[in-house]
């Protein structure tokens, strides 16, 4: 007989998996003292949403987004499985992302909350970048430029003006221009003044817009048409005002190129800006704010370089004008004369050991001449004593120690940025070294001074991490709508001011914000 047909193989039925649950992540308890460990970054906690989606918003540079891809179809033993693509991050997630990997995201409220959250701060942090590199230029071509400056002197300069474009307590500062790539770049060359300490440490720090750059150095006598003016001190003496000469002789002088050019120091703007301050409070108020906010920046990335600033005083905080502002701005600060320049510390030594703070006794005795200061004088002392300069109140370094913290100097409220600059300078000017705020500190403060929130939040909340969370992922949607709607319309291109918002956003968290607030709205 036939043998019977064979039977059809079994096949075996590979059971569905369920996405997975991540592990729930829950802040209890009040929020940490005021302490710099609460201002580093902190990913923050997922307010409550629906049962069953994971309970925690993992931070946004970790390699898995929300749950796994569940096996759509059953495969027979005999056949390879097929590999499911992992879930792009949300940092990748661009407009042109395929629809295939973009639900692997959207299969819960909660994804898509972390798919905006993950957008928002990867868009924040690249155009950070973005306007960091129009302001300073990139590392390739600085690295071009020194190569091409190697073993270069005055020869291979044009002079540009025979006088300083800008001079501050230890150097002159000359434009000159330097063929490169078919085009004439201008420089400032940087003439030390006579025992002044060299600046050759400032070529091997990182860049940062808060700090002066060093592209080139050379040795060479002075070409004789250069006009030295005095120093700042002698032009206020003099009866002119002025006070400049050619050199008795030209001197073999180490000078050193930068590529950002200054127009004038801090000191000289103060000067000049009285009438502004008293016509314009709002704007002039919020300028120094910008300003003393660049400062701070400029202190924090000298620390994690392991450098100190030499002399912080307005004589050598420099100010460089930025690319032309942006077109809403440009007819509004013409009119006030508040363009808002950049501001560059210029002056810096290698720090070897660190320094403990020195008492108040201490520090008394050295302004009193009675003692030879232990170390420099310590940065929160210099940027609270800016405070009281940039608001034209005469305040001298001896008379702030002098003071207990409630009796110094009245600083006029004449702003909205009146009152928390008072507070400010109070906070970095306490007789008590330990109860001083940090420079880091200082510049949270800052922050919130310019961006919020302000205290009108809390009339009608009480303050929480869950409201301070909230307000943070609002402003960072409603400022990339505002930059979106401003590069569609003839508003033109973002600007160091939006460099510093950016700075601000991308990097702030709500525990930050809820020790920050306490201190400025104490």
């Amino acid at each position: 007989d036939p043998l019977p047909p064979p039977l059809p193989k079994k096949q075996l039925q590979r059971a569905e998996s369920l996405p997975e649950q991540g592990p729930s992540q829950h802040w209890q308890g009040d929020p940490t003292p005021w302490a710099a460990s609460t201002l580093s970054s902190i990913p923050p906690p997922h307010p409550p949403h629906e049962e069953g989606a994971p309970s925690s918003i993992p931070p946004c540079d970790r390699p898995s987004w929300g749950p796994k891809r569940p096996l759509t179809k059953s495969q027979s033993l005999g056949e390879p499985v097929a590999r499911s693509s992992p879930s792009p991050s949300p940092a990748e997630v661009t407009f042109g992302t395929a629809d295939g990997e973009l639900g692997q995201l959207l299969e819960s409220p909660a994804g898509v909350c972390r798919v905006v959250l993950g957008c928002q701060a990867a868009t924040l942090a690249r155009l950070s970048a973005r306007i960091q590199e129009k302001l300073l230029g990139s590392e390739e071509r600085q690295r071009l430029l020194e190569a091409e400056l190697a073993g270069k002197g005055w020869a291979a300069l044009s002079i540009l003006e025979r006088e300083p474009c800008c001079q501050s307590r230890d150097a002159w500062y000359f434009p000159v221009g330097f063929a490169f790539e078919q085009s004439q770049l201008v420089f400032a060359a940087k003439v030390p003044k006579p025992c002044c300490a060299s600046p050759g440490l400032q070529s091997s720090l990182a860049a940062h817009c808060s700090i002066q750059r060093l592209i080139g150095r050379f040795t060479d006598r002075l070409p004789w048409e250069l006009v030295f003016s005095g120093s700042p001190e002698e032009q206020s003496q003099s009866p002119s005002g002025e006070e400049s000469a050619h050199l008795p002789t030209c001197p073999v002088l180490q000078v050193f190129i930068s590529p950002e050019v200054p127009y004038q120091t801090l000191a000289g703007f103060v000067k000049g800006t009285h009438g502004l301050h008293r016509t314009s409070p709002g704007h002039y108020e919020r300028l120094a704010c910008l300003l003393l906010l660049q400062v701070c920046m400029g202190l924090e990335h000298l620390r994690v370089q392991n450098m100190g600033q030499g002399d912080l005083c307005p004589e050598n905080l420099l100010l460089v004008r930025c690319p032309c502002p942006p077109q809403s701005q440009q007819g509004k600060e013409a009119s006030l004369g508040l363009s808002l320049p950049r501001l560059l510390i210029s002056s810096f030594f290698k720090v070897k050991d660190k320094q403990r703070p020195c008492s108040t006794s201490q520090e008394q005795d050295w302004t009193k001449g009675l003692a030879a200061p232990p170390a420099p004088v310590a940065d929160e002392l210099n940027v609270g004593m800016l405070i009281y300069q940039i608001l034209h109140v005469d305040i001298s370094l001896e008379n702030a120690l002098g003071f207990r913290s409630n009796r110094l100097p009245e600083i006029p409220s004449r702003s909205i940025y009146s009152t928390g600059l008072k507070r400010l300078a109070m906070l970095l000017l306490h007789r008590d070294p330990c109860k001083r705020v940090s420079i880091e500190q200082a510049r949270s403060i800052l922050q919130v001074l310019l961006w919020g929130p302000r205290q009108e939040l809390f009339a009608r909340s009480k303050k929480s991490l869950t409201l301070l969370q909230s307000w943070v992922e609002v402003k960072r949607a409603l400022l990339l709508l505002k930059f979106a709607e401003n590069s569609a319309g003839a508003v033109g291109s973002l600007g160091l001011e939006e460099w510093l918002c950016c700075q601000y956003f991308k990097d702030v968290t709500e525990h930050t914000l809820y020790q920050v607030t306490q201190a400025l709205y104490a």
